[in-house]
């Protein structure tokens, strides 16, 4: 079983930051790809933030939403990712979760989704 989880959300003035995290645990082979996604009150799920891990490099893909703002990251020694996020407003108020495509240890590709982390924007 793979799990991935969370945390780093908060609430932020606009033009704040925040780092969220998304740590995966399990029986892990290898990460594919994992990626960002958020969800406002009343709006659909939305994608952020994609990275995709290929030998040594890593290729990441950015909505128009968070371009020049958001950064994508992994550490993969930790099976971590990471959102940076800077000049926040109020429209980035979302629940904020992570997703992966992970290769378990018996070779089964698992499709995993975090919880969730709520991110609120507001003075």
């Amino acid at each position: 079983q793979v799990q991935l989880v969370e945390s780093g959300g908060g609430s932020v003035q606009p033009g704040g930051s925040l780092r969220l995290s998304c740590t995966a645990s399990g029986s892990i082979l290898a990460i594919y790809s994992m990626g960002w996604y958020r969800q406002a009150p009343g709006k659909e799920r939305e994608v952020i933030a994609l990275i995709t891990s290929s030998g040594n490099s890593d290729t990441t893909k950015y909505a128009e939403s968070g371009k020049g703002r958001f950064t994508i990251a992994s550490d993969t020694a930790k099976n971590t990712l990471y959102l940076q996020m800077v000049s926040l407003k109020p429209d980035d108020t979302a629940v904020y979760s992570c997703n992966g495509y992970i290769i378990g240890k018996s070779g089964e590709l698992h499709d995993v989704w975090g919880q969730g982390t709520q991110v609120t924007v507001s003075s």
